[in-house]
């Protein structure tokens, strides 16, 4: 059972939501629960059109609706119905203990750039062709 306060806040999550399925003139029947099971267990709050069915019938399958799908009413506004279920906590990943990295390369030497070089290297080295002469 939903507090005030969550009710509140799934309401106001569902204000733009589209009505995911239409209920139609055969009322209740196993493809549309089908759909709908598979809409919440894809987005746990979904909104649903109930057309051309009289509002006796109307409160009786919502009621049908709600208990074959373990779901529970947020609003109903209208011919739209407002259905919430939390889906179940995703199991946690098994933890696999880290592989100790072996690496077959020979470790990299340290590069410098040509400031930081150490100055018998720099007297060693050549200078580039698009250096300029100094004037």
């Amino acid at each position: 059972m939903l507090s005030p306060v969550e009710r509140r806040a799934l309401r106001a999550r569902a204000h733009p939501l589209k009505p995911v399925v239409l209920l139609g003139q055969h009322g209740v029947t196993p493809p549309v629960i089908a759909a709908i099971e598979e809409a919440l267990a894809a987005h746990e709050l979904i909104k649903v059109r109930l057309r051309g069915i009289e509002k006796e019938q109307r409160d009786a399958a919502i009621t049908e609706l709600a208990a074959s799908l373990g779901a529970e009413v947020i609003n109903l506004i209208g011919h739209i119905l407002t259905l919430f279920r939390a889906a179940p906590p995703a199991p946690a990943p098994k933890k696999v203990p880290a592989k100790k990295k072996v690496s077959s390369k020979k470790p990299m030497r340290k590069k410098f750039s040509e400031r930081e070089r150490p100055m018998a290297e720099r007297d060693k080295a050549p200078r580039s062709r698009t250096r300029r002469a100094p004037r």
